[in-house]
């Protein structure tokens, strides 16, 4: 059954992990010090460094607020942020947020992405890293080519006027994710979010981009890999292939 509050938050930070140990603590705390009340939700992947066991020694110093889903096996960012959407919908959440357990995604920016749905017109709000120039600290030049060229591609295949395609720090008003049908994402990796990203862009919800800096993590290794790549890069044309004939499904 949904957990009962003594006050109704509205919005929830969905983080997903594995291996997130030296990070967990520091994000979480961080996220619950904000001028700004948000319920956290932990999507972690059976890490085998006791990052789920940080959290339940967590979830003692913030009852009602901090919540865990702990999963059997290494199964993918997409399905992470699955479960945790369904999760969250099952709930009365207005505003649900993806975001990196690693500070590369500045919590302090969640306020600002809330604004953008909660005050303003946007429906999906994106934390750009590319909307005003390239934002980006820590990443080798090489990193920093790959994702903007990445986002360049993406645009040009599936039309979409949308400059960070990629980005991971976003903020979903609750009707975006009632009408994209979840169980037909096709995608786990990366590319999990350039489809999220084309459903909403279908569909014709307002998507607006907020200028965000994106710090590389600094603890922790990074979960990039060749066969991310590769799904992003063949997934995006198969993907837009689809929806030209019909056959995609919303």
């Amino acid at each position: 059954m949904p957990e009962k509050k003594a006050y109704m938050v509205d919005a929830v930070v969905i983080i997903p992990t594995y291996d997130e140990i030296e990070n967990i603590e520091r994000i979480i705390r961080n996220v619950f010090s904000l001028q700004r009340d948000f319920d956290i939700l932990i999507v972690d992947d059976s890490s085998p460094d006791g990052t789920a066991l940080k959290v339940k020694q967590l979830q003692s110093d913030f009852s009602d607020r901090l919540f865990l889903i702990e999963r059997k096996g290494k199964l993918g960012l997409g399905t992470a942020y699955i479960t945790g959407f369904k999760w969250a919908l099952e709930r009365s959440y207005a505003f649900i947020f993806e975001m990196d357990a690693d500070f590369s995604h500045n919590p302090n920016d969640l306020i600002r992405l809330y604004n953008s749905c909660a005050k303003g017109s946007a429906q999906l709000a994106i934390g750009s890293r590319y909307i005003t120039g390239v934002n980006v600290v820590n990443w080798p030049m090489s990193r920093v080519l790959l994702s903007w060229c990445a986002s360049r591609y993406v645009r040009f295949i599936t039309g979409m006027d949308i400059q960070d395609t990629t980005a991971g720090f976003v903020c979903y008003k609750r009707e975006v994710l009632e009408k994209i049908n979840l169980e037909k994402i096709k995608f786990v990796g990366y590319a999990f979010q350039i489809e999220m990203k084309f459903k909403a862009y279908l569909l014709n919800f307002k998507i607006k981009e907020i200028p965000v800096i994106f710090t590389d993590r600094t603890r922790g290794t990074s979960k990039m890999s060749k066969g991310i790549i590769s799904e992003a890069i063949f997934g995006v044309l198969k993907m837009k292939f689809n929806s030209l004939f019909n056959r995609y499904e919303i």
